[in-house]
This record gives C-alpha cells, structure tokens and sequence, in this order.
C-alpha cells in the first residue's frame, strides 16, 4: 500500500535535513525485491519517524521521470503521481488558457498549475487536502513560480472574473477507477452548477460517459505517443465556436495535429486500397473518424470499423502497407503468412472475438520475415490483411 503523508512529514522533506535524506536513499536500489534492505537503511538515515515517507518520496520521484517534466525535486503522494497530467499534455491545456487569469481549484501537488503559471496572466491554486497543498506550495517554489495557494472547497468559489481548471478525483479510497461523473471528487454536475457561466475547463477520464455532458462543452479528447491520456471539458468563452468534439494528437517530439466536428465528414465506404490506416485513439474516441478520413482522401472498409484505406496515408503516421487479404479464417491465414515467409507478426483486431497472443502461439509461425496482420469484419465476413507498417 501507497504511504499516507502527513504535514509534518512535509515540513521535514521541505527541510535541508529531509532533502539530504531523499537524496541519499535515492542511490538505493529502490525496487521490490530490495524493500527491505531500502527500508532498513531509510531508517538508519532518518530514523523510524520519517523514514517511510523518505522512502516514498524517492520511489515516487523515480516513478515522476516518466511522467513528469524535471520534476526531481518534487513532493508527490502516490495518488496525486497517478491522476497528475504529463507535460506535454498539460502545456498544450495551459495553451488553450494564455493570457488569461485563471484559478485551478483542485491544484493537488500543483502540476497542471506549474504549466499555466507559465503562460498565464495571473494564476491561483486551491485545494482542501492540506497535504497536497503544502506539496504545491514546495513543487511551485523549486520551479521558481510565485503563485498563491489557499486551501479552499472547488464547490465554494473564492475568485471572480478569473477561468476556472478544475481536475476531480477519479479514485475511490481503494485506489479504483471512478468513471460515473457522479462518483468523482467533486461530483462534475456539482462543478457544471457551481461555476455555470464561468470560464470553465474540466479535466475528466477519456472513458467518461459523453452522452451526460452538456451539449454547449466542447469535449476535447488528447492522446500523447499514441496513447489516450484524458478528456477536457471547455465551457463558456473557452469552447472553441461551432466546436463540440475535438481529438489533439501530441507527440513527445512537440508535434500536435488537431480534427474537429467542424469540418466536413464525408466519406466513402470502399475496397481496400494500398493502405490501411488506424487513427489515433483520440480521433476514435471523439467520434471524428469520418472526418478525419473526409481531410486525408480516405475511405471506410466499413461504416462500423475504424479502419480507413486509401491509395496514400497521411504524413507522419504509422501506416500498413497492404500485402495481401481474404476472408480468415486460422488455416487461410496460416497459408497466407506461410507464402509471405513470416515469422515475426503484429497482430491487430477489430469487431473478431480474437484473442492475439493464443493465435500468434497457434500459428507456429518460422519464417524470416516480419509482418501486421489487421483481422476485422467487413460486413458479416470476417477478414484478414497481411500488411507491412511504415512510418509515413
């Protein structure tokens, strides 16, 4: 189990004495075979009062690397690690608020406020966990910011004229997911009352349920090096007009490639081409499939798969050069990759009831050659194609 800080471990972390310490016990091996021997010579450096939270302390920070942006000498809880938002994520919502004042209402350790500090016309932090407050209070300060912090309820306002960042918990106390809008903390129809009108931006889970947001939010789904990171919900004078879905695609590269509902949605549905395309998570999940298609010259396989082909793939994407197809079945394609020579497979589904790992055991495969293989459903027929993915 996560330790539970407490401010008075926080006051003697903040301390030269508790620096030194989480700097010391940072050379230690720190993994979970070593707890033990970590723990022991935590004690010995502190002793047993603080050497828990010493230890956390410095797990967390080596966890903070993968996340974080030079964060090393950051105070986390283990919670506050998991929900806080990674950089370039972050930076690119601080974007959406430049020049504003703004309030972040649920601050935690201050993550997402660092980035809109940085770009901000002024900016404030609140929270009522006075933990994480005094942790925001020292992360903000070793980034050199200067921004007030008071602890404060998100659902009792103490600013005016200021937007509004808020970032409900989404955990129960068992460290589980919450994903009914009426489970977070606090609960996001209580926010959407609270600050109606308001300048307002929530961040939310992409697995949210969009069917019980507002129709006047714009829902901005945001996927980093692939991956799904979160929903923002923007309201007020922060929806972009005429925009109510919007898929950013970020890189680590510092690349961002944005779709809206705004633009024209017209594809066809046709035969594979010499290309199949998976969009991003984050145009799938934001419903914008069509419309990306519509902007890059491409077509359906299906009106219910996701899958796009055309004779030319967007630029900068991973795409699947098309090989071959047919209706799969195990024996049609274990003949298929026999023919190609495969031996090294990337297998993706779509709309099959197929489980990759146990087919990739099954088909045996000794070949040299590496492949993709795409299985989905074209109408009622189940199909396969044997692809090789480039980088465009």
């Amino acid at each position: 189990m996560a330790y539970t800080f407490d401010t008075d471990d926080v006051a003697f972390l903040r301390s030269p004495e508790g620096d030194a310490a989480v700097a010391a016990v940072s050379q230690l091996p720190l993994t979970a075979s070593s707890r033990l021997a970590d723990t022991a010579e935590a004690r010995k450096q502190v002793g047993p009062r603080f050497a828990a939270a010493v230890l956390e302390t410095a797990v967390l920070r080596r966890r903070s690397r993968a996340k974080l942006d030079s964060a090393d000498g950051w105070l986390f809880t283990d919670d506050a690690l998991q929900q806080a938002t990674p950089g370039p994520v972050a930076r690119h919502r601080a974007r959406r608020l430049a020049g504003r004042a703004v309030h972040d209402v649920t601050c935690s350790i201050g993550a997402d406020l660092r980035a809109v500090a940085a770009v901000a016309a002024r900016c404030a932090g609140s929270d009522l966990d006075p933990v994480r407050l005094a942790m925001a209070q020292h992360n903000l300060a070793v980034d050199g910011h200067a921004v007030p912090l008071a602890r404060a309820d998100a659902l009792r306002p103490v600013t005016v004229d200021t937007a509004v960042l808020a970032d409900p918990g989404r955990r129960d106390t068992g460290g589980r997911r919450r994903w009914d809008p009426a489970d977070l903390e606090p609960p996001l129809d209580e926010l959407l009352d609270v600050y109606a009108g308001r300048e307002l931006v929530i961040k939310c889970a992409p697995g949210l349920d969009f069917d019980r947001i507002p129709p006047e939010a714009e829902i901005e789904l945001v996927s980093l090096d692939g991956q799904v990171r979160e929903a923002s919900l923007w309201l007020g004078g922060l929806a972009a007009a005429g925009v109510h879905r919007r898929a950013t695609v970020l890189g680590s590269d510092g690349s961002a490639r944005e779709i809206t509902d705004a633009e024209p949605d017209e594809c066809p549905v046709r035969e594979v081409g010499q290309w199949l395309v998976d969009p991003d998570g984050a145009v799938v999940r934001a419903g914008l499939v069509r419309h990306y298609a519509a902007r890059h010259g491409l077509g359906q396989l299906d009106p219910r798969i996701a899958y796009l082909t055309g004779d030319a793939p967007p630029p900068g994407v991973r795409a699947f050069r098309v090989l071959e197809h047919g209706r799969y079945t195990e024996k049609s394609l274990r003949t298929m990759l026999r023919r190609h020579e495969v031996g090294r497979l990337e297998i993706l589904v779509r709309g099959l009831d197929v489980d990759p790992d146990a087919l990739r055991r099954r088909l045996k495969l000794a070949g040299t050659a590496e492949a993709t293989v795409v299985l989905t459903r074209i109408g009622d027929t189940p199909t396969a194609y044997l692809c090789r993915a480039e980088r465009t």
